[in-house]
């Protein structure tokens, strides 16, 4: 498939787009054995850093088709059961996650020259934690859960608004209550990678792999 160029090429300029990486180093010995509790430490170090979102994670999915799909999604909990998120379940990643029950997490901070890459089993949370954390929601968010067939084809902007509109004033004076087609998932890791970036390209991955019931640690190359 090709398509007509309307816009001046930029190949060179981009050849020539680099930084070296020279924040920090990682190694064995300063990581902990358990891959939960080294991702509250650098997630500390970007909450620290004051970084824009540091919670948005970009979620993989696969269709049934093979094809992979991206977006960006917010961290809303995370323990040793695994990393929480929030979405419409009709949604392209909420049927994606359905149909195969496996994903994939990133987070990239630029600013700390890391990444963390996160692999694993997706399942949804129960009904009550659903319904805790849609009631802690600002009620515009409530009411867009209502309102918004996401991922679906719309023929305007408009008609999101009045469907925005109706739900107002369908829930005017009530709580609003969490839509059967909107929660939660939980992505269970059975890997996890830390990234940081070094010189020359050097970069550290300090890796683990859950096997046979317990975390197995290792470095990779870059």
């Amino acid at each position: 498939m090709q398509f007509a160029c309307i816009f001046e090429p930029m190949e060179d300029n981009l050849s020539q787009l680099r930084k070296e990486y020279k924040h920090a180093e990682l190694d064995e010995q300063h990581t902990s054995p358990n891959p939960f509790e080294q991702f509250a430490v650098w997630f500390a170090a970007a909450l620290k850093a004051d970084l824009p979102e540091p919670h948005a994670m970009t979620l993989s999915t696969v269709a049934n088709d093979g094809r992979v799909s991206s977006r960006v999604v917010l961290l809303r909990k995370y323990a040793s059961e695994g990393f929480q998120f929030f979405t419409n379940y009709t949604s392209r990643k909420g049927k994606e996650a359905n149909d195969h029950g496996f994903a994939a997490l990133n987070f990239f901070w630029p600013e700390l020259e890391r990444q963390i890459r996160i692999e694993g089993k997706i399942v949804k949370v129960s009904s009550e934690e659903s319904d805790t954390y849609f009631a802690s929601r600002p009620r515009g968010s409530q009411l867009g859960a209502w309102a918004s067939p996401q991922s679906e084809e719309i023929a305007s902007r408009s008609l999101l608004e009045l469907a925005f509109n109706e739900a107002n004033a369908r829930f005017q004076g009530k709580e609003v209550p969490r839509p059967l087609h909107w929660g939660g998932y939980n992505l269970i890791p059975s890997y996890i990678e830390f990234w940081q970036g070094r010189e020359s390209r050097l970069h550290d991955r300090i890796c683990y792999s859950f096997e046979g019931g317990v975390w197995r640690r290792f470095r990779k190359a870059p």
